[in-house]
């Protein structure tokens, strides 16, 4: 009786694929669009009423968004670091945009961080090639001058990246030394789409790894000028989001991303690609006329507090995520790499530490991931006001410890997002308890911090936010 039964069981099994085995006949390609600067807010989908976005409110409304997704770093090179490796920036020790801020007067010496993404780390690109991947790189590099580029990190084509992290030119000539040229007034956001576009078709019968690092929407800001002129009518003075420039550049992004997906419909491939869209960091919110407010988010890009890393995170993964689907618990720019690799049915190194998690089982809606905490290192000096930080988000709670003075704030992020409310004084158990976790982290990574500095000159006035970057009103 057990052989006829188990006889059965191996019958069925062979007629009834298994969750791991579905999906499409052949290997899932992936495209990882991550935008430069984007904030919180700054999509149609995540409350803003002044920016337009039809394309990724699409892109939304056919996957999942997370709404407490986070960028690895409040600046752009060590956020795309992690992404590309899994490792959080501490542990890479490229911690600081390339190449960096130095203040020769600053109460701390930053310490002597890597400014480029190691030759020996492991990429996505990398790791996918030898699965047969095609992989591309089209846009913003910025981990890295010659001998750094994408082609010596497992990129076939390396299209517009190189070691500046601003365009010289968002309108053609672009001046880019690894982008040729195109005719004049051809808009550098259209470029790059046409490149993928161009990419995507030519490797439609074999697995591929489009990155798209879009150089928008980092400054210097600019929109096709009659798009500029319809969001001008449209400003109201008063609302967090009004610059017509900045929104002008923002639906650049989202007409890439409605050419990108329209391509892979046509060539009847999107139901087996993957399309991922975030940002670097959170927007950016000083200078004279700020671009953007990510309201009701703290501050913005360079800052510790939510506003610098809380980031949109969309995720379209055909038959697996569920469309319109939304998910709340954290994740984190390192766990793009080992969820990608999930889904390839790819293994990374075995000699490497991958600090981020697959998030496919919150894709798929069931149970498998667990994480106690996500962390943040920043030993340096931003050009906006923030100081030296570390942070350590677990549960709802998040501390940051400020390296200058040593002081610590405490939120409760469920009840005060505004990070308004610190409980570090009525809440001192908790206060250590993250400090210990935090610092136990910091060893555990490898983390470098910063040294006294005895050229240290006091500043005739208090700094505008401790550890932060100066408020910015909406």
């Amino acid at each position: 009786m057990k052989t006829l039964i188990g006889l059965a069981i191996a019958l069925f099994s062979t007629l009834v694929p298994s969750r791991a085995a579905s999906g499409p006949t052949k290997p899932w390609n992936f495209i990882v669009i991550l935008v430069d600067d984007l904030g919180w807010t700054d999509l149609s989908c995540m409350g803003s009423t002044f920016y337009e976005t039809p394309n990724i409110d699409r892109l939304a409304a056919q996957g999942m968004k997370f709404t407490q997704a986070y960028s690895a770093c409040t600046v752009c090179s060590p956020t795309r670091a992690s992404l590309l490796t899994g490792r959080y920036p501490a542990r890479l020790h490229v911690t600081d945009w390339i190449e960096g801020h130095r203040d020769p007067k600053a109460k701390l010496r930053v310490p002597d961080w890597t400014m480029h993404l190691p030759l020996e780390e492991q990429t996505l690109a990398e790791a996918l090639k030898p699965a047969g991947y095609a992989t591309v790189s089209i846009g913003k590099w910025h981990l890295g001058g010659p001998g750094f580029f994408p082609e010596q990190q497992g990129f076939d084509q390396n299209i517009g990246g190189y070691d500046r992290g601003q365009p010289p030119s968002y309108v053609a000539p672009y001046k880019i030394p690894t982008l040729a040229e195109g005719p004049p007034g051809e808009f550098l956001t259209d470029r790059e789409s046409a490149e993928a576009v161009k990419f995507i078709s030519a490797n439609r019968d074999r697995p591929f790894f489009v990155y798209l690092p879009h150089y928008a929407v980092h400054q210097p800001i600019a929109g096709k000028p009659e798009v500029v002129e319809r969001y001008r009518r449209k400003a109201r003075p008063d609302a967090p989001h009004r610059d017509p420039a900045y929104a002008a550049l923002i639906e650049s992004v989202d007409d890439s991303v409605g050419r990108i997906t329209r391509t892979l419909d046509a060539l009847g491939i999107a139901d087996r690609t993957v399309v991922v869209f975030t940002s670097d960091n959170g927007g950016l919110t000083v200078g004279r006329v700020p671009p953007t407010s990510n309201v009701p988010l703290r501050v913005g890009k360079g800052s510790a507090y939510e506003g610098g890393v809380r980031v949109p995170f969309i995720v379209r993964w055909p038959g697996h995520a569920a469309p319109g689907t939304t998910e709340v618990t954290p994740v984190i720019s390192p766990d793009l790499f080992p969820t990608l690799l999930e889904i390839a049915g790819v293994r990374p190194l075995r000699d490497r530490v991958i600090d981020g998690r697959s998030i496919v089982p919150l894709l798929e809606r069931r149970r498998g991931f667990t994480r106690d905490a996500i962390f943040w290192h920043y030993p340096h000096f931003h050009p906006g006001g923030a100081t030296p930080y570390g942070a350590v988000r677990s549960g709802a709670l998040k501390l940051i410890e400020f390296y200058e003075d040593d002081h610590v704030e405490l939120y409760d992020l469920g009840a005060d997002i505004g990070e308004k409310n610190d409980l570090a004084r009525s809440r001192p158990a908790d206060v250590r308890r993250l400090r210990k976790q935090l610092a136990d982290w910091r060893r555990s990574v490898g983390a470098q911090m910063p040294t006294p500095n005895p050229a240290y000159v006091p500043p005739r006035s208090a700094p505008p936010a401790l550890g932060g970057s100066p408020e910015v009103k909406p």
